[in-house]
């Protein structure tokens, strides 16, 4: 009988370790699939802003062509070259 009880006083403490052994493990499987989902939506986020940055790249070099912003100073804002009699030329002064 003594042995019968031993047996059942060291499984008791096995069982519950088993027990909390799996809640654990089923905890940290959830948290990981958590995690994954979370990475996969910063992949599509980060891919979004990639393509929002390629074309503000592309609008950022159509809208600072020379020629545009010359064709805009003239015609805008009235803007012309100035004459040859109008243009100094300053030299750094000699040391």
């Amino acid at each position: 009988m003594k042995r019968a009880s031993l047996e059942v006083w060291l499984a008791i403490p096995l069982s519950l370790a088993v027990g909390i052994s799996a809640v654990w493990a089923i905890r940290a499987k959830h948290e990981s699939r958590q995690l994954f989902i979370e990475l996969e939506e910063l992949n599509r986020e980060q891919d979004r802003l990639q393509i929002d940055w390629g074309r503000l790249q592309l609008e950022q070099s159509t809208f600072a062509n020379h020629s545009r912003i010359e064709a805009f100073a003239r015609a805008e804002l009235g803007m012309h070259l100035p004459d040859d009699a109008h243009i100094v030329v300053i030299s750094e002064p000699a040391r």
